[in-house]
This record gives C-alpha cells, sequence and structure tokens, in this order.
C-alpha cells in the first residue's frame, strides 16, 4: 500500500490501511486514517492529523508553515477530517499562535485544483472550493457553501451556510447563508436558489427565504429594521433564523 520510493518519516502515524504513491513525502507528526488514499509527488508536513478516506491527489502540499511574517517557527497544527477530496496543487497551511494555532478542515469537503487554504481557516463539512479559489488567514466556511472558481475571500471574512460565489468574485465582507454573490467587490445577486433546490425544503421554507432576501436586500430598509421585520415574520422557520444568526455574528459587515 506505501510505495517503496515514498519517503515516510519513523514518527508519523499511518494506518496500516492507507494507500501512499512514488515520490511523497510524509513528515514527523503527522497521522493519517484508515481507508485514505495520498497520491504520488504529495508532500505532509506536520504535526497535522487527517481523519479515513480521504483522497489527496499529486502535488498537493499539507500543512506547511503558515505563509505570515509573525510566524516564527511555533507549534500550530492543522486538522482534517473525513471523506474529502483534495485535488492536484491544492495548499492547505497550519494555524498561528496569535490566532487559534489551528487550521481545521471538516468532512466530505471538494478542494479542487490549485486551491488554497491559509493558516487558522476553518472550513465545515460538505464545502466546495472549484480551482484556484484562495482563502487569506482566519476565513470561516460553513456548512454548504459553494466559492467558484478564482474567488478571493479577505482574511476574517465569514462565508454561511449554503452560499455560492460565481467565478472571480472578490470577497471583502461576510456573506449571509444561502445568498449568492458575485462581482469586485462581490455583491448580492440573490439566493442560492440551484443549492436550496437541492436541499429539498418545503415550499414554506423556501418561500421564507424568498421573503426574507427580499426583506434584506429589495426594501431599502435599515439593517436592524430589516432583522427586525424579519424576525417578527418568520420567527418558527429554522433555516431563516440561520440566515439571520450568520447577520447578527458578522464581524466585519456583510455583502449588501
Amino acid at each position: 500500500m506505501i510505495h517503496k520510493l515514498a519517503s515516510i518519516h519513523s514518527k508519523a502515524k499511518i494506518h496500516q490501511e492507507v494507500s501512499i504513491g512514488a515520490y511523497s513525502v510524509i513528515g514527523p507528526e503527522v497521522e493519517i486514517g484508515k481507508g485514505s488514499k495520498i497520491h504520488s509527488h504529495v508532500v505532509i508536513e506536520g504535526p497535522t492529523s487527517i481523519g479515513s478516506d480521504n483522497e489527496i491527489f499529486q502535488f498537493a502540499s499539507i500543512g506547511g508553515d503558515p505563509q505570515d511574517k509573525k510566524y516564527k517557527g511555533e507549534k500550530t497544527y492543522l486538522e482534517i477530517g473525513n471523506e474529502n477530496v483534495i485535488r492536484e496543487g491544492v495548499t492547505i497551511n497550519r494555524g498561528t499562535v496569535q490566532e487559534n494555532s489551528l487550521t481545521k478542515i471538516g468532512s466530505k469537503n471538494l478542494i479542487m485544483a490549485y486551491c488554497h487554504v491559509a493558516h487558522d481557516c476553518e472550513i465545515s463539512d460538505e464545502v466546495v472550493l472549484v480551482n484556484n479559489a484562495s482563502l487569506a488567514g482566519c476565513v470561516k466556511i460553513d456548512k454548504g457553501a459553494i466559492l467558484g472558481g478564482f474567488t478571493l475571500v479577505h482574511q476574517f471574512c465569514h462565508v454561511g451556510q449554503f452560499s455560492f460565489s460565481a467565478m472571480g468574485s472578490s470577497v471583502g465582507k461576510d456573506i449571509p447563508a444561502f445568498v449568492r454573490v458575485s462581482g469586485n467587490p462581490a455583491l448580492p445577486r440573490g439566493l442560492n436558489t440551484t443549492g436550496i433546490k437541492r436541499l429539498n425544503f418545503k415550499k414554506e421554507v423556501s418561500d421564507a427565504l424568498k421573503e426574507t432576501y427580499k426583506i434584506l436586500y429589495l426594501r431599502n430598509l435599515k439593517l436592524n429594521d430589516a432583522i427586525s421585520e424579519i424576525t417578527q415574520r418568520f420567527n418558527k422557520i429554522s433555516e431563516v433564523q440561520v440566515l439571520i444568526d450568520s447577520i447578527t455574528s458578522s464581524d466585519r459587515g456583510i455583502v449588501r
């Protein structure tokens, strides 16, 4: 399962059912779980923990030092969950002690070729980063979000659940849950209707999200007034509350 031309450090912990291709380099303090497949020419540095059934393609660089001038060689970490697909040329850096000391990726994510995940980012589950999408430091991506190709996300931004960015978007503020954005700077363009359809919400929920978007973006209301009206009208619909929570928890302000 491990090619004779792979280089595995003696302090790495590799499950016996892991496959590692030729010329891959696995450093110390790296742990790889059952069923994961590491293709040829992959570099994984530690401290890095990788769960089960992940697949990492050639020329990916996983767990490297953060690209941050403040970093002075401190011990920081990368955690990757289960069933992720990480394609060619992806770079994922460990955290920094000035932040959380941890970059964290959940499960069942698809990170396409040449994407970059910087220090202290947190990616939830079932996220898709399309080719060349890049996250600056301390970005948080919630469950089910999709970032189109060449999307750039500024540091400390928060991308909400099941939101969507079009190709080439430049994201400098938080994206609320279920909202679709595009442009430079990224601006709201409607709901992520395709994503919502895939979730098979009841018509009541879909209609409530559509009306929420209208109140928030199309009625020229002040943000607090819009939130107040939405809360009063749809306080029993949890999906609307998810959208509201993604707004009220924002530190950078939302795209609007």
